[in-house]
């Protein structure tokens, strides 16, 4: 892979992983509910998800999805449902984490997710057919397009964490985080609106 190929991968990967979308919006929202380390069992699961679907990608799965418009269906279907499950969720939370707090999302909930969003699968995809197929050393491409999207994935997440367990002290009070928490549930339930359509 040459610089101006890594280049430009370094630009998808930034774009891609520090946009907002399900997993920065669930990282944000779990650490302003219940702080930094409550968040972190998913920012982790993210960057393990994800390698798991570029994997897979790379194996194959990617085309096989992509050329039976069933499997495409049932992605999309899930990935929609547990999107808006989660927003509402989410939008019924009003008081800052307990042990019994309506939002919890677990490491191997966000490995799954993984599987069932869009935004992964069209990154998933195109690093795939961008960077590996037809490709000289395709096992060393797919072995720095996993380091890269590693760290990029854990990076975004981990930032848009902090923001949410900076954010926490001020919206504890008053109204805020219900407020926050429904705006949160708003950008997941859009995301879902955007993966209709995709």
């Amino acid at each position: 892979m040459n610089w101006q190929e890594f280049t430009a991968l370094l630009v998808l990967a930034t774009a891609m992983s520090f946009s907002p979308g399900p997993n920065t919006t669930l990282s944000t929202a779990l650490a302003a509910n219940g702080g930094l380390r409550s968040a972190m069992r998913f920012v982790v699961a993210v960057p393990v998800g994800w390698s798991l679907l570029l994997l897979l990608t790379a194996a194959g799965l990617g085309a096989l999805i992509h050329a039976a418009p069933i499997l495409r269906l049932v992605v999309k279907t899930l990935g929609i449902g547990y999107l808006l499950w989660l927003a509402f969720k989410l939008s019924h939370s009003g008081q800052l984490s307990r042990a019994d707090a309506p939002l919890r999302v677990g490491f191997w909930q966000g490995v799954a997710l993984q599987f069932v969003n869009i935004k992964a699968w069209l990154l998933a995809l195109t690093l795939v057919a961008g960077w590996v197929a037809g490709q000289a050393q395709p096992l060393l491409r797919t072995a720095v397009l996993l380091l890269v999207m590693l760290f990029f994935a854990f990076s975004s997440n981990f930032a848009y964490a902090a923001v949410g367990a900076l954010l926490r002290a001020w919206l504890a009070q008053g109204r805020r985080l219900l407020w926050f928490n429904r705006f949160m549930a708003m950008v997941l339930v859009l995301t879902a609106a955007w993966m209709v359509k995709a």
